[in-house]
């Protein structure tokens, strides 16, 4: 049950799933991510193309927030506050995305529509990608981001030999 405080000024909940193919690269810890395949209820999709757009914007962010994005401090002073030291997603890191609408009725939007903005499609990325690795190389990570070197000493643990 959803607390009446909460909900009182959101006409409707977007919902939404994805999944995840990835590539595991056990010799040097990298991941790749291959393919994204993201359903979210939208109610009647009013502008396809910017929906898309939406979803394909939040998948990049959610895949830097799950295998680069990290803000490094030192005593309170941040050590890489620009993007040569902040490394974010580039077009070369982009996956094939496979947006899937599922439209639905009798929603309090506009013309029956529900949001489709960052949060629907950001925050179910990075579990989806976490799940993936864990499907490749059995090894579950609970912390972000996934990185290379985290990836190899979880494979070390996991072998036996640190």
């Amino acid at each position: 049950m959803i607390p009446t405080a909460f909900a009182k000024n959101i006409p409707c909940f977007s919902f939404g799933t994805q999944a995840v193919e990835v590539e595991v690269n056990e010799e040097s810890g990298e991941v790749r991510v291959l393919k994204v395949v993201a359903a979210h209820e939208t109610g009647p999709t009013i502008n396809q193309t910017m929906a898309e757009g939406q979803i394909e914007g939040s998948v990049a962010q959610g895949i830097g927030f799950a295998l680069m994005e990290q803000l490094a401090h030192d005593d309170g002073t941040i050590l890489n506050d620009g993007f040569l030291d902040y490394k974010i997603l580039t077009n070369g890191d982009m996956p094939e995305i496979k947006a899937i609408w599922v439209e639905s009725e009798g929603t309090n939007g506009p013309f029956g529509a529900k949001g489709i903005g960052e949060q629907p499609g950001l925050v179910p990325t990075a579990p989806a990608i976490a799940n993936a690795i864990y499907d490749a190389i059995g090894v579950r990570f609970r912390e972000l981001p996934i990185t290379p070197d985290k990836v190899l000493e979880a494979l070390k643990e996991k072998r036996g030999s640190k």
